[in-house]
């Protein structure tokens, strides 16, 4: 679990910060700037200060002070927890990483866990986990049943929550410890594991593939520009006919993916159609719906259930597994009608 650490572990420049926060809520983002400056005088190890330094300045229009403060932030912190490689590149000091430090995605959630379901739901509106299982249970025409279901992401647990009564076996998966800790006294999942799925699952609990009926990812997208690997870890994990459930923040048609001012990545329609269907999987349902708000404006995504289809060796494997004895003529009748329908699809 990792804790951001916001003091400078100087008294007086942890005052002076102080006073610079208060200037920045009251508009005055050129006198929070100054003010930040003096601080971090007193405190020039101070990566988090350096951070705050280049929001400040970024605020007050002065975005080659703010890159300069930023790339101070990430030499004294190459790890990026506070995500400063992200505001580079979003003011174009800097390309667009495929997806955030990981690090920065941990800490920023480790922080967020206690008040995360709250500021969803009811201060954002949030609706991904009853638009996404609202969809399984119209493809399913009712209460689908699922034998084991793998949570992509699960963060709180607001999506386990949703699928429980209608899931035999249900694993939730996060780079989170403080997330996992939550979703954890919820007591909805029956194994909670942390994770990293952008770094790959091949050597880690996730191991055995091929084994769920669904696997899902609940506003986890968000947090990945090229979803290309995750896409396909997401699917080896599926046995033939199993689905993919997932949700993006709904992008331009014309790009792939793009970062926001949010720091959070949207993706394109047809991105996402080709990357799905190259990865083996049948898309059942592709919508776009409102998924939840930011300062009051609707945030468009786009909610998409993909089936695998298994090849048509393996169809023949399982037809050729029930071969009738030789005195069953009958049988060996309508073993061919089956063969035959496999090749045709």
């Amino acid at each position: 679990m990792i804790h951001l650490e916001f003091s400078s572990g100087d008294l007086n420049a942890d005052r002076r910060a102080h006073y610079a926060r208060l200037y920045a809520e009251s508009g005055d983002f050129a006198a929070a700037a100054d003010v930040q400056a003096q601080a971090l005088e007193l405190a020039p190890e101070w990566a988090a200060g350096f951070y705050e330094l280049g929001n400040y300045l970024e605020k007050a229009g002065l975005l080659a002070d703010a890159a300069k403060a930023w790339r101070n932030a990430l030499e004294l912190a190459p790890a990026d927890v506070f995500g400063a490689g992200l505001k580079l590149s979003l003011t174009g000091q800097a390309e667009a990483p495929p997806a955030p430090p990981s690090e920065y995605v941990e800490a920023l959630f480790d922080e967020y866990a206690d008040r995360f379901d709250k500021a969803l739901v009811e201060n954002l509106e949030y609706r991904v986990p009853e638009l996404l299982s609202e969809l399984l249970s119209e493809i399913s025409g009712g209460a689908p049943k699922y034998a084991r279901v793998i949570d992509l992401g699960c963060g709180t647990g607001l999506f386990g929550e949703r699928v429980r009564h209608v899931s035999s076996w249900l694993e939730g998966f996060d780079l989170s410890q403080g997330m996992l800790t939550v979703a954890a006294g919820k007591g909805v999942y029956d194994q909670l594991e942390q994770a990293d799925i952008g770094i790959g699952l091949e050597t880690g609990p996730l191991a055995p593939t091929g084994q769920a009926d669904l696997v899902a990812a609940a506003d986890v997208f968000a947090y990945f520009g090229d979803l290309s690997k995750v896409i396909d870890v997401a699917a080896g994990l599926l046995c033939p006919g199993g689905l993919l459930a997932f949700t993006c923040e709904a992008g331009p048609d014309e790009v792939d993916w793009l970062l926001q001012p949010s720091l959070r990545y949207c993706h394109g329609a047809q991105y996402l159609r080709t990357l799905v269907e190259t990865a083996g999987l049948s898309i059942e349902r592709f919508e776009r719906e409102t998924i939840r708000r930011d300062k009051g404006e609707p945030i468009h995504g786009y909610l998409v259930i993909a089936a695998k289809q298994a090849a048509a060796s393996e169809n023949l494997a399982a037809v050729t597994s029930r071969v009738a004895p030789v005195d069953a003529p009958s049988e060996l009748s309508d073993l061919a009608d089956e063969t035959a329908a496999v090749r045709l699809n």
